[in-house]
Order: C-alpha cells, then structure tokens, then sequence
C-alpha cells in the first residue's frame, strides 16, 4: 500500500537549528508518533505529516521541509519499502549524508540503502529510554554538530495538534530555502554534516564559456573548448567535475553564482568567454567561489589559433592552482591534453562532429558526424578522442539504422575505433569507455566489455558520463548494489541530466524496485519531457508495479513505436484483450519487420508463451539485435530464466 503524498505544512521560519524530517507510510502512523514524541522530548522539532490541517498543499512546504532539516529520519517497513514518496525523500537524505535509518518490524531497508545499517526500534517503541532510542538521539545529534538541544517537557495530545498550534508555540524550527516545488536542488552536504576533509574532492562545474566571436556558427567552438577544460580537469583524482549537461543546463539561465553553485551542488563555478578571428583567439576564464559568489582567481589569454591547446593546459593547471590552498594536494597530474590532438584542423572537425552526434537529429546527422570524425582522424591518426567518438557512432549508427549485413560490419569497425583509441592514449577513460559500449551493444560481448568498463571507471571516477554508462553496463550484470551505489554518485554530479536519472530508473527497474525506478523516471520527465523512451521506461516500471492505468498513460505519452507498442500489446493482454493484444503485435512487426525481435520475444514471455518468446530471442541473438544485451536483467523475460534456451543464449553473449 502506497501512501498519497505527504503533507508537511508550510516552514515557520523561526530560524531554529535543531530540524528533523520524519519520512514514513501513513499505515506505520501508530508507530511515527512514538518517534516523534523521543524527539521532541529531547528538544528536537519535528517536521511530520501530523502537523497539517486539512486540505493544505504539501508541494512547497515539503521540499523547504525537506531541504532545511538537519537529519532526515526514515522509517523503514514492508509498507513503506513499497512507497515512492519514502523511497524519494529517503534518497534525498542519502545523498545529502543527512539520512537516519529507522526498521519498524525488523525488516532490512530495500535495494539501494543497504549501505546504512537500520536502528531495530521494533521492540522498544513504548521504550524511550532503550538502547535503540538513545542510539536515535545520539545519531541526529551527530548530525547537529554533535550537540542535542535542552530537552523539551513532554508533550500531551500531540497528535491532535494542528499547524497552527505549533507554529504558536514555536515548534517548527524550518528556514525557508526558498527552492519551490520545481526541480530538486540536491545539496552536496547538510548544514551541520562533518566537515570536509583536508584531501576529501573538491567539487566544480565547468559552465559554458560565451561564444563572443559575433557567428552562431561559432558555438560549437566554444562548447567545445568548454569540454575540453572540463575532460582535463577530471583527470585530476582531488576534482569532481559537475556532468556537462547539468552545468550547460545551469549555465544558460541568468541565476547567480551562489544559486547555480547550489542548483549543480558545487564549491566552485569556472566560467569564461571565447573570441574567434581568423587565426587568432581569445579566451577569458574566471573561478567563483559557490558560497560567496566572489571570484577567487581570473585571467585571460590571446594568442594564435594554433596555441588553443596550451590556452585549455594554461586553464586547466591555473584553476587547480587556485584551487590548491583548498584540495592541499598537487594540483595536476602533468598530462594534459590525455587523448587529445595539437593539430587545429582535426580539432575543429572533431568539434563539428561532436556538435552534431550530440545533437541526435536522425540518421543524416549521425552519419555527417561520423564524416567529421573520420576528417579528424585524417588528419592526426595520434586523435585518441577522434577514434573514442568514432567508436561511439558506428554503434549507434549499426543499431539504429543498419540491416544484418551493414550492422555486423560496422560493430566490427566500432570496436576497431575503440581500440585505437585506447592503444593511442592508454590513460584516457573515453577510450575504454568506448570500447566497452563497442562490446556490450555492439559486438554483445559482456565478457570482453568487463575490462575496458572497469579501466574507464578508475581512470575517470569523478566524470559522470563515465560513471553512467559502467553503472548501466553493471545493472545489465545484475550487479544492482555496485550500479546503484555508482549511479547515485553520477547523479550526484550530474544532478540537472534527464539522462542520468533515466539510467538510475533503468538500474533501479533491473533491481525489481519499480517504486524507486517510477521516482527516478519521472525525475527524468522533469527535467526534459521529450527525453526519448523515458515515459515508456516509466510505463513498464508502472506495469510491473501493477499501476495498470498509469502505465497505459505513460505509453501513450512515448512518441517510439517500438518502446511505445510492446507495453500496449502486454497491457491488452493483461486486460483480456487478446484480440487487441495481437492486432498491436502486428501494427509493431509491420513496422520493424526483422529489426525489433528482442520486442517480440518480451511481449512473448509476458504472455506467457515460453516457446515463441524463446524463438524470438534466438532470432534476435543470431541477427545481433542489441537489445540482447539487456536480456539477462530484464525483469520482462524473467519467467524465461530457468530455460535451456535462455541460459545458452546468456552463456554465449558473456553473461555466465
């Protein structure tokens, strides 16, 4: 049983400090009152859903709730282990370090917070003075620079006490921050968590540096040089680089230093502007302080087009300078430019080639960026990033638009492309990034991609494209705790990327915990609506949670026939409709023809038809049909994993 959305009133502003959020399902209420009342008791001020008056609106007041409190309490339970609304605002606490883990009935947290060991109060909640409950209190204490507020007399009637009430008695001890109920502003820490350690990573978002150069067809330059600065940053083990997408995202509103800082969950923004002419460039750069919105450090240069590569090593060893009174360690790794080219041509076409594979238009434009990859290759074979994007381009282009034949040579060049790149440049995380993508989705070889992810991963654990995709490749595993524990630190990073939260619902539906997966989905939707195959991830996640109706309106949301159809033709057969259920069938194989048999063989097994769903995947297997390399974590084909069939197929692709 879910919970409808909880309630938690409006913040009284009184500027208190001592703020404790309470997460838990309405069916544990009993048990809520007795944690609030060892709360309070002890001097804390609760925020919970008890505080409400009817009819009172919940969006706003919540997350200011939410983001104020000092510790978030969660109460964990069967019930609540089910509940979204538990699952979110549990995470938010995770990732703010400000989560306190309370079991209800015994029962072990769900996937995803294993991590922290749960206080069993299930045998003390009529004793406030048990072990259990001091271990409550001594654990939001901590989470309060270590010190507990002057107890509070116990409370009578408290649960008939209305928001209004507390409010006069001061019991609310919110400040306001002012965030809305729009996107999440996740915060790297809680006032009040431990400081951060001499040597802990110092986080930074690199924003978009202004195209001054007076031609829109310039911007690609600019972004590029952005990247650039941003790739060469990462490299150093004592920097967190904010994801690209978040940062862009940031940057192109006209928010303040300290709002963006907060927005992306940052200590520093390094934000600049670019002039092009002719054979002459400019660049200025500027380091801000998150907190105080003051620049800490700020240069420029001009110089020959020629020189672009030192300007990017210049920036890049001046911010970790700047930086270096705060990281207390060396500033650089001294290889600069790992994977990169000193030849401006391949440098430029790269870019084109990049602006256009990023933009993901249609086939034309794939197969134009691939042209501009080749160009840049041309022109310096040394272009480890050249070959890492030309990798990635052949396997999308091989999956998206090629027949058999086309699709198995260019997989084949893709991986060559890969390889290239990581011979070229052996300590660039791209390259074997690439390369395991190469193998995984192209080649359906997970026993080859295992090393080339896991090298990416330690190259690079501060880059949250990196990140994403070797959680994905874990997920596909079935390595849920390792996916989910380096998804969240990507989204971390990355916190304003549909994308990246469309890869936590992907590993988190893969788990079986379709609450967390629907909470991760439509994060996703948030943040970009038009994310394609996003409101049909959303839709299978509700399928399978049994929200039958939620899901028909997820999938008739999904623009993607082929992710749009095969939820349609499950749910028709749900319904007893098995004449619709076939006509959708048809309407999908009239369309894809050859191309989309890992579809049939999902739609198959969720008709419990073991035979045709096992054909299907056979057919997708030997036409290298790249959805074979989600089947072994698929929960649509789970009634299929105990047959001969399937288990050949996952020996074969490298799962086993």
């Amino acid at each position: 049983m879910h919970r409808p959305p909880a309630n938690h009133g409006e913040p009284g502003g009184t500027g208190q400090a001592h703020t404790v959020f309470l997460s838990y399902s309405r069916a544990d209420r009993k048990a809520a009152l007795a944690v609030v009342r060892v709360l309070e008791n002890a001097g804390y001020h609760v925020w919970w859903d008890g505080l409400l008056e009817g009819g009172e609106r919940f969006s706003h007041s919540t997350e200011t709730a939410l983001e104020s409190a000092r510790a978030v309490v969660v109460l964990w339970s069967k019930t609540s282990a089910s509940s979204h609304w538990v699952h979110d605002e549990a995470t938010r606490g995770r990732e703010s370090g400000r989560l306190v883990p309370l079991s209800l009935d015994g029962s072990l947290p769900p996937l995803g917070f294993g991590q922290f060991q749960a206080i069993d109060v299930s045998h003390v909640l009529a004793k406030p003075d048990s072990e259990p409950m001091r271990k409550l209190l001594r654990a939001v204490a901590a989470l309060h620079d270590g010190t507990a507020p002057t107890p509070a007399a116990p409370r009578a009637g408290m649960a008939s006490q209305t928001r209004r009430n507390v409010l006069i008695a001061g019991g609310l001890a919110m400040v306001a921050a002012g965030t809305g109920g729009g996107i999440w502003l996740w915060r790297t820490r809680a006032p009040g968590a431990a400081p951060r350690g001499a040597n802990d990573p110092r986080r930074i978002a690199v924003l978009p540096f202004a195209n001054l150069s007076g031609d829109p067809e310039q911007r690609y330059f600019s972004d590029g040089l952005t990247s650039e600065i941003r790739t060469q940053l990462s490299r150093n083990e004592l920097l967190q680089i904010a994801g690209q997408t978040s940062s862009k995202k940031a940057g192109d509103g006209q928010d303040d230093a300290r709002t963006i800082a907060k927005a992306l969950g940052v200590d520093f923004l390094l934000g600049g502007n670019v002039q092009k002419a002719g054979a002459r460039v400019k660049v200025a750069a500027e380091l801000t302080d998150g907190k105080t919105g003051l620049s800490r450090w700020a240069n420029s240069w001009e110089r020959p087009l020629a020189d672009i590569f030192a300007v990017q090593s210049e920036i890049g060893t001046a911010v970790a300078g700047a930086l270096s009174a705060e990281i207390k360690g060396p500033a650089t790794s001294g290889k600069a430019q790992v994977g990169g080219t000193t030849n401006v041509a391949a440098f430029d076409a790269y870019l084109h080639g990049r602006a256009l594979y990023e933009a993901g238009i249609d086939e034309e434009s794939d197969r134009r960026a691939l042209e501009y990859f080749d160009r840049a290759i041309a022109l310096d074979d040394r272009y480890a990033g050249a070959h890492a994007a030309r990798a990635r381009a052949l396997a999308v282009i091989g999956n998206l638009y090629a027949d058999h034949d086309e699709r198995v040579r260019l997989y084949d060049a893709a991986e060559a492309a890969a390889r290239a790149a990581t011979t070229r440049a052996p300590a660039f995380a791209e390259g074997f990034s690439a390369l395991g993508f190469a193998l995984a989705s192209g080649k359906l070889d997970m026993r080859g991609a295992r090393e080339p992810f896991e090298r990416s991963y330690t190259l690079a654990p501060g880059d949250a494209d990196v990140l994403a995709r070797y959680a994905t490749f874990r997920s596909n595993l079935r390595d849920h705790t390792r996916a989910t524990e380096v998804i969240v630190r990507a989204a971390t990073l990355d916190r304003l990327n549909a994308r990246t939260f469309r890869s936590q619902g992907d590993i988190r539906y893969n788990a079986g915990d379709h609450a967390g997966a629907i909470v991760a989905f439509r994060k996703a939707i948030e943040l970009n609506p038009t994310l394609a195959g996003v409101h049909a991830s959303l839709g299978f996640a509700q399928l399978l949670a049994g929200a039958n109706d939620d899901a028909r309106a997820s999938f008739s949301k999904e623009r993607s026939a082929v992710r749009r159809l095969p939820g349609l033709a499950i749910l028709a057969q749900r319904a007893g409709d098995r004449a619709a259920a076939e006509a959708t069938l048809a309407e999908l194989v009239a369309e894809y023809g050859d191309k989309s048999h890992y579809q049939y063989a999902q739609i198959h097994a969720q008709w419990a038809d073991t035979a045709k769903a096992l054909a299907s995947l056979q057919a997708a297997w030997e036409l290298r049909d790249g959805g074979i390399m989600l089947m072994y974590a698929d929960p649509l084909l789970e009634r299929l994993r105990s047959t001969a069939g399937y288990l050949a197929i996952a020996k074969a692709v490298g799962f086993t």
